[in-house]
């Protein structure tokens, strides 16, 4: 790693913050701990740009994400701000650094795999993009680790649900595809299909698919807020996973290829009432 890479950030920012996210970050958490949800919040944001930046190539995509990983570890003080927030934080906190370096490696596939050819290469990719993101904060609440499978499930849902809903985009800007392969095959549709203008049978069929795999995933899911001792942490999982639900309905009832399938404030209305049950 050169000298002039150590004391350069190499870290980008897309503009995007925690209002640009589907569902809520950090909102609810109590506010001694909102900052350290936050910290991480912003290291896995400027990763995730990073991976998606269409003016990086993959090679230097991927020293960039080595240069976080040596801040965030302690073998470097230089090139990475966020990464150095972040390390501070598990410092204090005592959370491992094991979510945060496992988000690094689905980046750094991000920068050289742009296709998926089955569901389980999928999934496997939600093991390190998706699923530490929960476990992050559960370890930061000092949560039971009982409450892991459904976060898991939860979490996976959310990734996969962003691809459905993002997949025409992630197409023509990054040649980046996340629906698998086989699945298209046997739904007798390709990639192409996504750079129509509405979607076509072939690719309704593979949508459909996928989301009764987020149903399933969505029932995992409903346990997450029963099994959350801290009260705040307890309700905005609870917004959560019926945002997730409503979601899951929503795509289910358009067209993401013919425009953005996205959440309303109606949705997040009935999400808040309906979560209010496990306020006790």
């Amino acid at each position: 790693m050169s000298e002039t890479r150590d004391n350069t950030n190499v870290e980008t920012w897309s503009g995007k913050g925690r209002n640009d996210e589907n569902f809520p970050v950090g909102v609810l958490v109590t506010p001694k701990l909102r900052r350290h949800v936050h910290s991480f919040y912003m290291y896995a944001r400027n990763a995730d740009d990073i991976a998606d930046s269409p003016d990086l190539a993959a090679e230097d995509k991927i020293a960039r994400l080595d240069v976080m990983e040596a801040v965030l570890l302690g073998h470097s003080d230089h090139g990475a701000p966020s990464a150095l927030a972040l390390r501070a934080s598990l410092a204090e906190t005592g959370v491992t650094t094991t979510h945060a370096t496992d988000l690094l490696i689905a980046f750094r596939q991000d920068a050289v795999k742009h296709r998926y050819e089955t569901w389980d290469e999928l999934y496997d990719y939600c093991r390190n993009s998706a699923m530490p993101v929960g476990r992050h904060v559960l370890d930061l609440h000092g949560e039971d680790r009982a409450t892991w499978a459904p976060s898991d499930a939860l979490c996976t849902v959310l990734q996969v649900l962003n691809h459905l809903q993002d997949g025409s985009k992630d197409l023509r800007a990054m040649d980046r595809c996340y629906l698998p392969d086989d699945l298209m095959r046997q739904h007798g549709t390709g990639i192409d299909d996504l750079l129509g203008k509405a979607e076509t049978p072939g690719l309704r069929r593979v949508i459909n698919d996928l989301l009764d795999r987020c149903d399933a995933l969505n029932r995992a899911a409903t346990n997450l807020p029963r099994l959350v001792r801290e009260r705040r942490l307890r309700l905005e999982t609870a917004v959560i996973v019926n945002l997730a639900h409503r979601l899951t309905t929503r795509l289910r009832n358009g067209d993401p290829v013919g425009t953005r399938v996205k959440l309303t404030k109606t949705d997040a209305a009935f999400s808040s009432l309906a979560a209010l049950r496990f306020l006790p």
